[in-house]
């Protein structure tokens, strides 16, 4: 029963090794002629090459993420309508609860869909590089290749140790701490930067709330503890991928932030702010319009004085004469 078990695992996870395998070579070609092909400059910046194409691939998932993350937000205070009306009937709250989320083309497990594809993929490169530790090939990896990236070194320390197998080599367990200790940060500030930023007050009190306050805390305690089983090479993996996660929820929530958060006033100011430079700038001045002043009255031209001999010969003309 447990063979046919483990042959049904191996059939799900050979296409698995393939595709994970073909990236990593496909990177380890371009890395090695520059680095050296045994080196671990090469197979470490493979590893962050194959992070960088997953995540890619699943930015579809994260938008619809980001959506239904804020859809179930913004449906907080109906919910809430609802958890009160129907407080004695969890089987009704639940069925209303769902016919809420079809009416709104919401789905309350959308959130955790870019973890679950990514999950495989890691259990691929995490058996590939902890199966290279022990000599075992996977996908299209040759016995040359897996043979360099057991032996493969970065900062002093084997890509295929960790923290657990370190044999008592204090190197390898303070690199793996280390590494461990920033893939565990860097899960909990993913998750606080959604909370803190992109939450309205609303969805704060909520069911929803509380179950984003336990994934705050319960991830990074599992990946800590699992952590120190991780080969180095996974541990890179997984602090770039949440390096990554961080970096496009930050222009997400800067940019599209939900309504009523703190990242939509802060969007908001910047933009009132944007909009004042635009004001003050010289470009956007208009010069005043030139003040028209009234032409003043020609001056009356004086007569000219003449002399007493001048007028002598030229007596002035006598007015009309006067009626008698």
């Amino acid at each position: 029963m447990l063979s046919f078990l483990g042959d049904i695992g191996s059939a799900i996870m050979a296409p698995l090794y393939f595709v994970t395998s073909v990236i990593l070579s496909g990177f380890h070609h371009v890395f090695g002629a520059v680095f050296g092909p045994n080196s671990g400059a090469a197979w470490t910046l493979s590893i962050i090459g194959l992070t960088l194409v997953i995540r890619a691939a699943l930015i579809p998932l994260f938008v619809k993420q980001i959506k239904s993350s804020r859809n179930m937000q913004l449906l907080q205070p109906r919910v809430k309508e609802l958890q009160k009306k129907y407080a004695h009937d969890r089987e009704k709250l639940a069925q209303e609860q769902m016919a809420l989320y079809r009416e709104t083309g919401t789905n309350p497990f959308a959130s955790c869909l870019p973890l679950l594809v990514q999950m495989p993929i890691f259990l691929a490169l995490f058996r590939t590089i902890s199966g290279a530790a022990k000599g075992q090939t996977h996908g299209v990896l040759t016995p040359a290749q897996v043979i360099s990236l057991r032996n493969a070194k970065v900062f002093g320390v084997k890509i295929s140790d960790s923290f657990t197998g370190a044999n008592g080599d204090h190197r390898v367990q303070i690199f793996a701490a280390v590494l461990v200790i920033a893939m565990t940060a860097t899960t909990f500030l993913t998750q606080r930067q959604l909370m803190s930023k992109n939450m309205p007050p609303d969805a704060m009190t909520g069911q929803y709330a509380q179950q984003q306050k336990m994934l705050l805390y319960v991830l990074p305690v599992v990946f800590a503890v699992g952590g120190i089983a991780f080969p180095i090479g996974v541990l890179f993996y997984w602090t770039t991928s949440n390096l990554w996660t961080m970096g496009q929820q930050f222009y997400v929530i800067r940019n599209n932030p939900a309504p009523g958060t703190p990242a939509a006033e802060a969007k908001a100011e910047r933009d009132r702010r944007k909009s004042g430079a635009r004001k003050e700038s010289p470009d956007a001045v208009q010069a005043d319009p030139p003040v028209l002043t009234k032409a003043p009255p020609p001056s009356r031209a004086q007569p000219k004085k003449l002399t007493r001999e001048q007028r002598r010969k030229n007596p002035p003309s006598a007015g009309p004469a006067k009626p008698r």
